[in-house]
């Protein structure tokens, strides 16, 4: 009985030992170096497209529409008459107050040269100047009476869709049609108040829309407002998207990026990256020992690119992280490099085919 425990107590020992040693045979892996690279950082929104200059044309007066001097869709300038209203009255009103005017001049001019020549006295030009002064005030606010049943382009652009006929009685307010100047368009932008720090005008602006056909449209950012919105958290931002083809419509939904400069980070290949909760990991490699083992360092990342994350703090240029098979790592353990990746999104088999080419490498030369 004794001679048996003592067998039992042996053969665990011995059972012991060899998976002490299978579990301290080097594990494999593969690496890869990190580096600082380019890396641009992009916030994605939604924004809606509003024309550079935008006014609904309406009158200023009730009257009766006599000439319209534009089509739908039309691209006018600046100072093109786009609508006239009856003017008979106003007109005979010009001409009135124009003669008045002309007559106070003569007599205010007759009245200085006889004041020159001590014939006539101090008090009466100055009430001959009274005079021409009322005349010419007369003549001006008669010509705003008059500029008032016209209807002119304030700007450069193009017109809507007419809302009016000829012989329609409109009143002040009455819509007529729109002006919109899209040789520039201005892209408003919602954006989370969180991404505050890191906007600023001259950030580049990247935007597409259903409506074109998905066609991607390159701006800057121009301005931000100066409130956040306490109940949506977000603020808004605007952009000036270029407009030459005249593509872009007012009232569009766009699709934005917003584009940081480029900026040298360290990236992180997303298969080295462990998640534990809240907590990030990765395994470094410690090259300096036989065979090689690995620390298992908590991180602190940022922003993603496909295939890559950036590590703010806990790596070091240079330094070599694994990539695959850190499911079967701990800190300490050691472990066998069998290749290494020269890029992020290296696929394993391009790896193991690395791996097969350097054993058939070594192989023909221990042969010759």
């Amino acid at each position: 009985m004794y001679y048996k425990a003592v067998s039992n107590i042996v053969t665990l020992s011995l059972l012991f030992l060899l998976s002490t040693h299978a579990n301290s045979a080097p594990i494999p892996v593969f690496t890869k170096p990190v580096h600082l690279e380019p890396f641009v950082e992009k916030i994605e929104a939604l924004g809606t497209l509003r024309a550079n200059e935008a006014v609904t044309l309406s009158s200023t007066v009730t009257e009766t529409i006599t000439a319209i001097h534009f089509n739908d869709n039309q691209r006018v300038k600046a100072g093109n008459v786009l609508v006239e209203m009856t003017n008979a009255e106003e007109h005979a009103q010009l001409e009135e107050a124009r003669s008045t005017l002309e007559e106070a001049k003569r007599q205010y001019e007759r009245v200085q040269s006889l004041v020159r020549s001590n014939l006539a006295s101090k008090s009466l030009l100055d009430q001959r100047r009274v005079t021409y002064e009322t005349a010419q005030a007369k003549f001006h606010a008669t010509q705003s009476r008059l500029a008032d049943r016209l209807i002119i382009a304030p700007f450069n652009g193009v017109v809507g869709l007419r809302n009016i006929s000829v012989g329609s009685l409109v009143t002040p307010g009455d819509p007529i049609t729109t002006l919109d100047d899209d040789s520039v368009m201005k892209l408003d932008i919602t954006v989370p108040a969180v991404f505050l720090g890191t906007l600023k005008p001259g950030l580049e602006v990247k935007a597409k829309s259903r409506e074109v056909n998905n066609n991607f449209f390159q701006g800057k950012i121009i301005s931000i407002d100066s409130r956040i919105n306490p109940i949506t958290r977000s603020i808004i931002v605007r952009a000036v998207l270029p407009n030459k083809q005249q593509r872009l419509k007012p009232g569009m939904l766009m699709m934005v990026e917003l584009r940081k400069p480029a900026q040298k980070s360290l990236m992180l290949p997303e298969e080295a990256l462990v998640q534990e909760g809240f907590n990030k990991y990765a395994f470094v490699v410690n090259t300096t020992k036989k065979p090689p083992t690995v620390e298992k360092r908590k991180l602190i990342t940022g922003s993603r690119r496909p295939g890559a994350i950036v590590v703010q703090r806990g790596l070091r240029p240079g330094e070599i992280v694994v990539t695959h098979g850190v499911m079967r790592l701990n800190n300490g353990s050691s472990v066998k490099i069998l290749a290494q990746q020269a890029k992020d999104n290296q696929p394993i088999t391009d790896l193991l085919q690395q791996q097969s080419t350097n054993q058939q490498s070594v192989s023909s030369d221990k042969q010759e």
